[in-house]
């Protein structure tokens, strides 16, 4: 049997934009239309921050502590931080002896609660504060009797559409729902008459993306046993 080979299938943005307005009917007739479609395309990468987790996003980032001090700034292109450690070491150091602690995430009225924020020692939970430049609050200020560094990982933002020749910053099994959440976005401009299909064409491209987005881990099922009277 012969096969290509290959698995380097892509879209660039224009692909994507003239997918889209086929789905509705429509070919693009000018300049205004490529505009529209990708202001459209970076709605709708906003629209996918709040839809759940993207893997493709999620990154490893580290700070160095500074004893007694709480607040930490994030890269402003960071939607959320998902989970935060300490570590005795930065990543270019890592070794056999490297030693590494869970923090606890906190939301703002626990970390609000507490009482003295800047006291020092070994630091045992995290705040995200989400404002457009995000900041992590850690509790307690670091003593840096051991550990020197935080670590978390953070679901960053989708970049901009940019150039009509870019490549989508999406992920290939994302292709078929972008085109298809672009599609139901002109629609409401231009093909009312297919919004609510395109919507649920849509709808279901995406779930079937974000089910298949999420992390595996094994899992152990056991079964319960009864004794004496089913106690």
């Amino acid at each position: 049997m012969a096969t290509s080979g290959t698995t380097a299938f892509d879209l660039n943005i224009d692909d994507i934009i003239e997918e889209a307005y086929e789905r509705c009917g429509m070919r693009t007739n000018s300049g205004k239309d490529l505009r529209s479609a990708r202001r459209s395309l970076n709605l709708l990468f906003s629209e996918w921050g709040n839809r759940g987790i993207h893997l493709w996003k999620v990154e490893l980032n580290e700070v160095a502590l500074v004893s007694g001090q709480a607040e930490y700034t994030v890269d402003g292109q960071v939607n959320d931080v998902l989970e935060a450690y300490i570590s005795s070491t930065a990543a270019a150091s890592n070794n056999a002896n490297t030693q590494d602690v869970s923090l606890t995430k906190i939301d703002r009225s626990a970390y609000a609660a507490l009482p003295n924020k800047l006291s020092t020692g070994q630091p045992s939970q995290y705040y995200v504060d989400r404002q457009t430049t995000p900041k992590i609050f850690v509790y307690q200020a670091p003593d840096l009797n051991t550990y020197t560094t935080l670590k978390f990982y953070t679901i960053n933002r989708i970049e901009d559409a940019g150039s009509y020749t870019n490549q989508a910053d999406v992920a290939y099994r994302f292709l078929p729902c972008m085109c298809s959440g672009l599609a139901y976005y002109l629609s409401q401009k231009r093909a009312p008459d297919r919004i609510s299909l395109l919507k649920q064409l849509y709808e279901d491209e995406l779930l079937r993306a974000l089910n298949e987005d999420g992390a595996r881990s094994s899992v152990y099922i056991s079964p319960q046993s009864y004794f004496g009277d089913g106690v």
